[in-house]
């Protein structure tokens, strides 16, 4: 899945990916390929997303993520 984390700054990941892990405000969940639609509010934490490329983590301060047709945007 298309996974791409953008900050008022720049952007800071734009990738395939295999499976995300965010920090929701209620716990932290994961998002994998084919995830149902879905948008959710981000905390302070961490952003895990493992692909083929090997395993990359991005700190954020919280934000929010949508997930739609197998693509995952993330506004941190």
């Amino acid at each position: 899945m298309q996974l791409d984390i953008i900050t008022a700054d720049k952007n800071l990941f734009s990738g395939d990916v295999d499976v995300v892990t965010l920090p929701g405000t209620d716990g932290s969940f994961q998002i994998l390929n084919r995830h149902a639609a879905m948008i959710s509010s981000l905390i302070k934490g961490k952003i895990i997303a493992k692909g083929k490329d090997g395993i990359q983590e991005f700190e954020v301060n919280g934000g929010i993520v949508e997930v739609l047709n197998n693509k995952v945007i993330i506004l941190a």
